[in-house]
């Protein structure tokens, strides 16, 4: 049985409202998962064929440098996320992407987004405002990093998500916030 849409729907509307075609059609493009903790959505060198949003759960994005597990990006809970280079280029990603708990996941394929996007100005709108939104968390994630504190990314964090510190390990929220592991728990320490 196919899970209810209303959760995905919201979050479609709330990015750019769609008129009522645009969005049955957007709806029925979506595919649902139930995934497992540590479940791979994307591996390294494959390409990014889904636009995904977790409705419950908790997503990493991350790769590999210097023998290290780098995070880029943590998705939790109502948030969409991608491989977007490897998404729009069709080109192997960098990018590994895999469920940090047990998750319910939506995907579209690049191919049917594509299509529709070509068929519904609408939806046209909502991937580029999509797109820009992705672009533009990227940038002041960097920002955040070159001109404030890792208090202040860390208090920030825990502002957009209060039970991250319950959900997520520590190392991947260090690595995230750019930090080591070491500063974090000094971080924590002096709450």
């Amino acid at each position: 049985m196919q899970p209810s849409t209303y959760i995905l729907q919201q979050h479609i509307q709330r990015l750019h409202p769609l008129g009522e075609a645009p969005l049955q059609a957007m709806l029925q493009a979506w595919q649902y998962w139930h995934c497992t903790k540590e479940q791979p959505l994307l591996r390294e060198g494959s390409v990014s064929d889904y636009l995904y949003f977790v409705e419950q759960g908790a997503v990493r994005i991350f790769y590999h440098k210097h023998g290290k597990d780098i995070t880029e990006w943590l998705a939790l809970d109502e948030q969409f996320f991608f491989s977007i280079t490897s998404f729009f280029n069709r080109q192997p990603s960098k990018l590994i992407i895999h469920t940090l708990e047990p998750s319910l996941v939506w995907g579209m394929h690049h191919h049917q987004l594509m299509q529709l996007a070509d068929e519904h100005h609408d939806i046209e709108k909502w991937l580029r405002k999509a797109v820009t939104g992705s672009l533009i968390l990227s940038q002041q994630r960097m920002e955040s990093i070159q001109f404030e504190s890792a208090q202040e990314r860390y208090q920030k964090l825990l502002q957009q998500f209060p039970d991250i510190i319950t959900r997520v390990p520590g190392i991947y929220i260090a690595s995230f916030l750019g930090i080591t592991k070491e500063t974090l728990s000094r971080i924590r320490s002096q709450r």
